[in-house]
């Protein structure tokens, strides 16, 4: 089955996607499922994802299934809702089986893979922060390999703390990214994602906090992963069949 362009009826009404296409005269070889952080919705990554114009790739940039509470806006990726009263803020690693679930089963098999006829080596995530856990969450919970992750700011979630010692590490290639202090990416996170997974880039920015990309230096090692990992059609006649 040829993988085809998902659009925006393969998807649960309920479920806010946006779906931006490959660029103009591109088939959509790759899909990069875009997971915004904590609070935010998809429309910034609805945008990044245009910017960004990756060749033969499909982007969707998902939207959390689940909204804060008390009108504060926004939506999250968590199981649950946990205030830290003493820094007035949300904990980002609250649970990510429903979440995970989600993207596992409605999106990547029922969607990528029954309707849309993808494999597995030529999806890969794009999270930040408790999008980017959502991301790792998943690809622990998978038992084949994906294209790859990119993780800004987003570590292991403590719910796979305990199994990784006793698991084959997982074979989806990661990039994680962080900033060099007020980071969620310490070196027991690091030496965790390490522990979980057989490859594991690390870009450490000369600045703190994990916010989001500010210029091209910080993001061009993320372009250089996305040159490795993402597959490519181009010059290959339509209706060829690919071995192996």
């Amino acid at each position: 089955m040829a993988s085809r362009q998902p659009v925006a009826s393969d998807f649960p009404a309920q479920l806010n996607t946006s779906i931006i296409p490959p660029p103009p005269g591109q088939r959509a070889v790759n899909v990069l499922l875009l997971l915004h952080g904590l609070g935010d919705t998809n429309i910034p990554f609805t945008n990044l994802a245009k910017q960004l114009s990756l060749p033969e790739t499909t982007c969707i940039a998902i939207q959390a299934p689940f909204p804060l509470p008390f009108d504060l806006g926004g939506f999250h990726w968590g199981d649950d809702i946990v205030f830290d009263s003493s820094q007035g803020t949300m904990d980002h690693d609250t649970g990510f089986e429903k979440s995970s679930r989600m993207l596992r089963e409605d999106i990547i098999e029922k969607i990528l893979f029954q309707k849309c006829g993808y494999k597995a080596r030529n999806i890969l995530f794009f999270g930040y922060a408790q999008g980017g856990m959502a991301a790792i969450a998943t690809a622990l919970s998978l038992k084949f390999e994906l294209g790859g992750i990119v993780s800004i700011g987003g570590p292991v979630p403590s719910s796979f703390w305990n199994a990784q010692d006793a698991v084959t590490k997982n074979r989806t290639p990661l990039i994680v990214l962080g900033g060099s202090s007020a980071t969620l990416i310490t070196q027991s996170a690091l030496t965790l994602l390490k522990k979980s997974f057989e490859t594991v880039e690390y870009t450490k920015w000369p600045r703190p906090g994990d916010g989001m990309l500010t210029n091209r230096d910080e993001m061009l090692p993320i372009m250089k992963f996305f040159a490795r990992r993402l597959q490519s059609r181009s010059g290959v006649p339509e209706g060829s069949v690919e071995i192996g």
